[in-house]
């Protein structure tokens, strides 16, 4: 996995994680764990903002890294391939 791959699932990981806690704040009665939740989530929040930053600068110095370019470069490659194997 690459290091592109690695922080896009990063990112995909604490936006998950944000989401559970914003459910979980809206499911709970109690409003400190309300406030808990919330706080929690505001701060992940930020953690992706700042991530997705760092992402970018990474993508901007290391092109290789762009996740999106390279599956799409990728799939093309595969269906080159497939196209080339169906010709005789």
């Amino acid at each position: 996995m690459t290091v592109g791959q690695q922080l896009h699932q990063t990112l995909g990981m604490l936006r998950t994680a944000g989401g559970q806690l914003q459910t979980y704040s809206l499911q709970t009665m109690d409003p400190q764990a309300k406030q808990f939740y919330n706080s929690c989530s505001q701060q992940l929040e930020q953690m992706v903002n700042d991530l997705s930053n760092r992402v970018n600068y990474v993508e901007q110095q290391e092109p290789t890294y762009k996740v999106n370019e390279m599956a799409q470069q990728q799939a093309a490659q595969n269906q080159n391939q497939q196209q080339s194997q169906r010709q005789p």
